[in-house]
This record gives C-alpha cells, structure tokens and sequence, in this order.
C-alpha cells in the first residue's frame, strides 16, 4: 500500500511540474503588474534574460533550467566587460552562442568565449565574411571541434524548459543568395532575427536589423512579430524601429543596449520619441524641434512603451514563467 501511494504521490508532482513550465502557459502576456505577480513571477521563472551591460554592443544572456545561451558577444575592447559580467551571472559553460551578423561590436568577444568557457554549439546566419574576427572565431572553431550552423527563417531551436529560439530571418532566399561567392553583403539587414517563446511570453531579438530587413519580415511574417519585448534594432538608431513594424510588434517593454556617450548618438531621440509616444523631439543634427512619427493601430490607440537602455539602467534582467514577466535594472528605472 505505501508503496502505491508512493507511486500516486510522484506522478501527481511530476504533473504539476511538468504544467508549471513555460509551454503550458496560456496564450496572451502581460507585465508583472503587482508586487505579488512579480514575486510569484521570479520564484517560479523559466526563462530569465539578461541585456548585460557591455558598452557599445550587444551581449544577451539567456538562460533555462536546463540551457545557457548567449546572443552575440559584445566588442573586442569590451570583453573584459563581457567576462565580468558573465562571472557575475555564474556562467562555466555555454551551450549554444547565437552570433546575429558578423561585425566587431556582435562578435567581438568570441575568443574569449572560446578561451574561457565551455561552448556547445554555435549559430549564426551561414554567410561568408571578410572580418579578421569572424575567419578567427572560425578557425578556432574547427580546432575545438565545435560544431556552427547556420539559421535562417522557420528554424526552431529548443531552449529547454519549454524555452525556443524562433527564427524569422534571414530568408531561406537570402541564406542561399548570401552563401555564394560574390555577392555584395550588407551585414546588419542578415542579421539573424528570432523570437524567444516562453508559454504567453515572447522578446523578439533583432540583431542590428534596419528598415530593409523589417520590411522582409513584415512581408513574410507581418501576423507572427507581436511581442511582449522588443530588443530594439541597431541600439536604437534611426535606421531601425520603422513605424510600420513597430506597429506590428507592439511590445509593452522595448530594451536598447548602447554605450554611454557613444560617438553614434545611440539612442536616435527620434526613435526614443517613437517608443515613448512624445510628440516631439530635439534633432541631433540640427538642433531643430520636430514631430515625432508617431505609431497608432488600426483602432487610433497610440503605441507607448517602456524603454530600458543600458547605459542608463546597466544590466537588464527579465524573468518571466511564461505568464508574467519582470524587469529589474541595476540602476534607474524605465523611461
């Protein structure tokens, strides 16, 4: 008899478990807009996302129970950034690097990575480069053992926790026209652009995507881009952020990673105006007050959105257990 209930009582727990995690949450997502639901949110997080705080690039730390991601790797002469703060996070090992596009301030940090920590597996958009950086990281690659592959549009990578890495570009198109030999790269529009899924949870990560590059995922995936959070294009430049695709995401949390002072004027107040719903902003070039382009639905209601950077806030967590999500900052709090 004990033993039976024994057997009752496990698979009762492993039921619950096995609910609890992010694929069986409901569709739909909401903030965590009590103390309580941002309590219950971080003790039972399966996804926890970090916008670590590494100058003028990109570092995104994801990681599940079972899983530890990184996105892209920072700047060469910001990799002593990178491993703080990756010490900090208590990261040994990495089992996959998504490297978005293949410039210095996105791949900067991959020796280190490969000298200091355990890797997997590495992705990125399975297009050739010139870069010093990229032929190095390659190299080592191959020496390692390490296995790389390419991501393009419909690919699916399983996180854990019932956790996945969504890609969304670049094109099956673009992929085989970007492979052969000659063609004219235009780096930033390959980017690898994806959604991370936690049950009603998503935070689409859109490398340094520009305009070109939204309107290819507004043609193929106009239906499929609405997000929780969005990681905001090329640290928040101009050349991003388009008000068309930005109608389409409508995330409720919008989070830029930039240096503080970068010599890019990152972020474009033209594009913290958008995000903000401010009705006018300051031109950088010329001084002059102008109107923001300002986004709206098809029902008049304006976008507004809360804006994190990382030179103002440092590092930026979300947690989230697929239902309600959290964002704390090391520093300040949202715009």
């Amino acid at each position: 008899m004990r033993k039976k209930i024994g057997i009752i009582l496990g698979l009762v727990m492993l039921t619950a478990a096995v609910l609890a995690g992010c694929g069986a949450a409901p569709g739909g997502s909401s903030a965590a807009s009590s103390t309580a639901a941002a309590v219950e949110s971080s003790q039972a997080a399966k996804l926890t996302v970090k916008m670590l705080n590494v100058g003028q690039g990109d570092a995104i730390l994801v990681q599940t129970a079972e899983q530890t991601v990184l996105v892209d790797t920072s700047d060469v002469d910001e990799r002593d950034k990178l491993k703080r703060e990756l010490d900090k996070a208590g990261v040994k090992r990495i089992d996959k690097v998504i490297l978005t596009h293949p410039h210095a301030d996105h791949i900067g940090g991959m020796a280190l990575l490969l000298k200091e920590y355990e890797v997997g597996e590495v992705y990125d958009n399975g297009m050739p480069s010139t870069s010093k950086i990229y032929i190095g990281y390659m190299k080592e690659l191959k020496a390692k053992g390490i296995k790389r592959h390419a991501l393009k549009d419909g690919d699916v990578l399983d996180l854990g926790s019932g956790v996945s890495f969504q890609a969304m570009y670049p094109s099956i198109k673009l992929s085989e026209e970007g492979a052969a030999p000659g063609y004219k790269h235009d780096p930033n529009n390959e980017s690898v652009v994806g959604k991370l899924v936690c049950g009603g949870f998503s935070m689409l990560l859109t490398g340094d995507a520009e305009k070109d590059a939204e309107e290819k995922l507004l043609a193929a995936h106009s239906a499929d881009l609405r997000s929780t959070i969005l990681k905001s294009g090329h640290h928040g430049s101009a050349t991003a952020s388009s008000v068309h695709f930005l109608k389409a995401v409508w995330p409720e949390t919008v989070l830029i990673s930039c240096g503080q002072g970068n010599d890019y004027g990152h972020p474009h107040p033209d594009i913290l105006a958008r995000y903000l719903a401010e009705p006018k902003f300051t031109d950088r070039r010329d001084g002059k007050t102008k109107k923001t382009k300002i986004v709206k639905n098809d029902k008049g209601e304006v976008f507004k959105a809360k804006v994190y950077e990382t030179d103002k806030n440092g590092t930026i967590t979300v947690t989230t257990d697929g239902n309600s999500y959290e964002v704390t900052a090391e520093q300040g709090a949202a715009q």
